[in-house]
């Protein structure tokens, strides 16, 4: 599925950035060891792979986990961006616009840790793309609440606040 997906992120982003800031470089949330372990594969990976070739991008992981918070379905809100603080290093020094991807957007925790990682490290802005986006309790409560914003099934959001 990582090729359509890819693609449709790819089309999606461009259609919707219209005008927009430009981004030098995509990158992806990468999976922690235990679990690209067990998959064998990060899907992250493969879409912004995917996303990046189809908007004629440079993709390179900028981010490394470093440890695995362990599953964070089970969590809230705040129990989640509490477990990511600072379980992200970037590598060398990030462009100054990045396009970070991810497969699935849930409340956001994730995706900002990430986003605070290669701002504290030099970039200026951080876009996400996500394929899909999950809701827990009240349609939409902990992604607007996150300060990100909302949008459709293959969907842009802006991190950090």
């Amino acid at each position: 599925m990582a090729e359509p997906l890819g693609a449709a992120m790819a089309s999606t982003w461009e259609a919707g950035r219209a005008g927009g800031t430009p981004v030098d470089a995509v990158t992806w949330v990468p999976l922690s060891r235990r679990r690209l372990a067990e998959r064998g594969f990060d899907q992250a990976r493969l879409l912004a792979g995917i996303a990046g070739r189809g908007l004629g991008l440079p993709v390179t992981g900028l981010l490394t986990r470093t440890s695995d918070a362990g599953p964070q379905a089970r969590r809230g809100r705040e129990e989640r961006l509490a477990a990511m603080l600072g379980r992200f290093r970037v590598r060398g020094s990030p462009p100054p616009r990045v396009l970070l991807v991810d497969d699935v957007l849930t409340t956001g925790a994730t995706a900002a840790a990430c986003a605070e990682a290669l701002v504290s490290a030099g970039s200026a802005r951080v876009d996400l793309l996500t394929a899909a986006r999950a809701f827990s309790g009240r349609v939409g409560v902990d992604i607007l609440d996150g300060g990100l914003t909302s949008g459709s099934v293959v969907a842009r959001g802006i991190a950090p606040r």
